[in-house]
């Protein structure tokens, strides 16, 4: 992995173009954000520009994102709400909360052997997302595809530059938010800083930012499992020893459980189950999903990931209802979610319910440990 610094280390981040300082949509905003956002936000590319109106024959109550239908389908009728979650540091960060209420959470590779989550809340809302942390050269190309929201807490001055490019007023930092949606003060602090995801709908709405409800077909849900021999009854992910998730089928639950390393125990890190703070349950999910993608390395700290233009079939794994499907990804639109297939090229019907994505590198090695239990080594070039 490049040990450099900015310069010097495989490729420069990508340079920001900068369109001229105006927006009418930018009043009313804080102090020194509405003149950055004009600054980097094109007029050509106003606040949930590329937010499609659903297709007619999308029935009202059922969440895309879940295949579900949600308690208040009025939580439909908004952009998604997406916010980068810390994973480290693992003591005063964790358990953490809020991410049972995710219909989406990603998860990719930082640097120095460390991961961050993005969650994504569009059917229900939490009260509570914590710790909320800095965000990625990844962040837009998602966010963008999920129409979304990204809150986040600030980011390097150039990360930021390319955040406030590509998003404009859909960009929220900690730095610029009053409380709520956005509380506390220090996200490097062992209290931190969380968001309550509600509140961010509200404060967007108030300030120039058009919460309708977005176009986010794509996705497909069936209760059927698929007909597959490979059994599937845990993945782990592994970052490194200090740094690894497992995911193990629960027959009662149909779901997912998290397993995280313990770093109470000492220098073995045995895994532990991983609770949610809010509800002291363990993250449960109905799919749990690895993409191999290409990671781009800048230096240690600064990756970026080639999500965008994907137009060719990339490879990824399933897991659903004990099972393990080979498939693929592909994500050849910008303003649409990442697309699934099967090993014979079918859209992939995930189980209803929640997802968990991995980011994962495209020279990571994913095998078999022993009959249904696999794993992925993470590894970059």
């Amino acid at each position: 992995m490049c040990k450099g610094w900015w310069n010097g280390c495989k490729a420069a981040p990508p340079a920001a173009d900068t369109p001229p300082p105006s927006h009418a949509g930018l009043s009313g905003w804080l102090p020194g954000r509405a003149a950055r956002a004009a600054r980097l936000l094109s007029p050509g590319n106003p606040p949930g520009a590329g937010c499609h109106a659903p297709a007619a024959h999308l029935s009202p109550e059922v969440n895309p994102l879940t295949g579900l239908p949600v308690e208040n389908p009025e939580n439909l009728n908004r952009l998604p709400v997406m916010i980068k979650v810390s994973n480290f540091p693992a003591g005063p960060g964790r358990p953490h909360a809020g991410l049972s209420y995710a219909d989406l959470v990603f998860e990719y590779y930082i640097g120095e052997y460390m991961n961050r989550f993005l969650a994504v809340f569009y059917g229900q809302d939490t009260p509570k997302a914590w710790p909320l942390r800095s965000g990625r050269l990844i962040d837009p190309q998602l966010v963008n595809m999920y129409h979304g929201v990204l809150v986040y807490g600030s980011a390097d001055e150039r990360v930021d530059e390319k955040i406030l490019t590509e998003l404009g007023m859909r960009a929220i930092s900690n730095l610029n938010a009053p409380c709520p949606p956005i509380c506390g003060e220090l996200t490097h602090s062992a209290t931190g800083v969380y968001v309550d995801s509600a509140s961010v709908t509200e404060f967007t709405s108030r300030h120039g930012v058009e919460n309708t409800r977005p176009d986010l077909r794509g996705m497909l849900f069936s209760e059927t499992p698929p007909q597959t021999s490979q059994y599937g009854a845990s993945v782990l992910v592994q970052y490194i020893r200090w740094n690894r998730g497992e995911w193990r089928y629960d027959d009662q639950s149909g779901k997912y459980l998290r397993w995280i390393e313990s770093w109470d125990q000492g220098d073995e890190y045995p895994l532990i189950p991983l609770v949610d703070q809010l509800t002291g349950e363990q993250l449960a999910f109905s799919n749990v999903v690895i993409l191999f993608a290409n990671y781009i390395e800048y230096n240690y700290r600064l990756h970026d990931v080639e999500i965008w233009d994907n137009t060719e079939m990339q490879r990824a794994v399933f897991f659903r209802d004990g099972l393990m499907v080979d498939g693929f990804w592909r994500a050849p639109l910008r303003d649409h979610p990442i697309q699934f297939f099967n090993q014979q090229g079918l859209p992939m019907q995930l189980k209803p319910g929640n997802t968990w994505v991995v980011v994962a590198g495209k020279s990571s090695e994913f095998n078999q440990s022993s009959p249904g239990q696999w794993q992925c080594l993470f590894d970059i070039p």
